[in-house]
């Protein structure tokens, strides 16, 4: 590892001693960039910033330069606190004291590869090479792992309190799906339920784990949930936070939908402006930094071509899910063996609390959980849920 010292220009900047501590111990070996160069934006304002340049895993601080991809933006006294307590960095963005905007991926990253904590356990970021493809994940703590899976244009993110609330006893990881965040996103893929689970399995294999414990929120969820019916074997215990089923309604855009290809959304031009308005009506809290930096997360792989593809894929695969037949979930649903516990949002407006009657009818033993909130308990009620999983997975 390489870095400079400040540039001059910005010597009176009172974080900068802070900000030249943790850039001097930056480990590579925690935080996988994925990217050959990024440029981190580190400052207290608009008139105080600092970039930190990482390229091939070496890292130096210049005077900011050009558009930036990701910001990290905190007070002078919260950047002396990170730098002086190893935990600070995670605890002052959950606190809100610390902005990550443009690119949460890289902004957790810098904090856990410059947070000096060694050992089994400690947070790390990386992709992994399975024979789906790569897959981004982020993980914390030592024990019997528990996947978390994130919903339908979600990331890994999702699941950081989640992470953080699990990883003092158990091996927690976090996954970015196919076509989603930082893993990869192939043209081709399905992008339904089956092809998921076949790759949440590659993954465990990948990571040398027979079984695990799954997590899923959304389409997470229903991927949590095919975990449970296709392959029982890889699964221990699922919790799902408002997992996304089939509609039991009548869907009549099925015919026309079935017909478009979801390929056209590489040619489909995507304005920032108005795809983030759109996304805002329909993400609960949407004004508050951590909701913000979510969609951020989203943007950054909607206005791929590839990205966006898979975004459309799996929506209208969850649209067009057929709920009964031999192969309907509904159908399905009386076969899973693993333990299950469903927690659902009372408010949520996206996976309305009905489909719990429906559940409890097909799935008699299963546990549930009404909570006074709406489609992303673990954000919006992060006690109660965490609570809940934890006791779930221990009994």
């Amino acid at each position: 590892m390489n870095a400079t010292n400040a540039p001059q220009q910005t010597l009176d900047d009172p974080a900068v001693d802070a900000i030249e501590r943790l850039v001097a111990r930056f480990d590579p070996s925690v935080f996988d960039v994925g990217r050959p160069l990024v440029r981190i934006r580190l400052g207290t304002g608009e008139t105080q910033q600092h970039d930190v340049v990482i390229k091939h895993g070496s890292v130096r601080l210049t005077d900011p330069h050009g558009a930036p991809d990701a910001v990290l933006i905190a007070d002078a006294a919260t950047w002396r606190e990170i730098a002086t307590d190893v935990r600070g960095g995670m605890a002052a963005f959950r606190a809100g004291r610390l902005k990550i905007r443009r690119d949460l991926h890289l902004g957790v990253g810098f904090l856990a590869a410059t947070s000096q904590i060694t050992g089994p356990g400690r947070l790390r970021i990386r992709t992994v090479d399975t024979e789906a493809g790569g897959q981004s994940t982020v993980e914390a703590g030592t024990g019997d792992p528990v996947l978390m899976l994130h919903g339908l244009g979600a990331t890994k993110a999702s699941f950081l309190p989640t992470l953080e609330a699990l990883a003092p006893s158990y091996r927690a990881i976090a996954v970015d799906l196919l076509g989603h965040g930082d893993s990869d996103k192939p043209l081709r893929g399905s992008y339904d339920a089956a092809f998921f689970a076949r790759s949440i399995v590659a993954l465990l294999d990948a990571l040398e784990l027979e079984r695990a414990h799954v997590v899923g929120n959304s389409m997470g969820g229903r991927v949590a949930l095919e975990l449970g019916l296709d392959h029982a074997d890889r699964v221990c215990r699922l919790a799902l936070l408002a997992p996304s089923l089939p509609w039991l309604k009548a869907r009549p855009w099925a015919p026309y939908l079935r017909l478009v290809p979801t390929q056209l959304g590489v040619l489909q031009p995507a304005p920032r402006t108005i795809v983030e308005r759109i996304v805002k009506q329909f993400v609960p809290g949407s004004d508050t930094e951590w909701t913000a930096a979510g969609i951020d997360e989203f943007m950054r792989s909607y206005l791929t071509r590839s990205g966006r593809a898979a975004f459309y894929a799996a929506a209208r695969n969850i649209y067009l899910e057929e709920p009964r037949g031999p192969d309907g979930l509904w159908t399905r649903l009386p076969t899973l063996t693993p333990e299950a516990l469903f927690i659902w949002g009372r408010k949520d407006n996206i996976v309305p609390i009905g489909f719990a009657r429906h559940v409890r009818e097909g799935l008699p033993r299963a546990t549930h959980l009404e909570l006074d909130c709406g489609h992303v308990p673990q954000l919006e009620r992060p006690r109660q849920t965490h609570d809940a999983i934890a006791a779930f997975l221990a009994a």
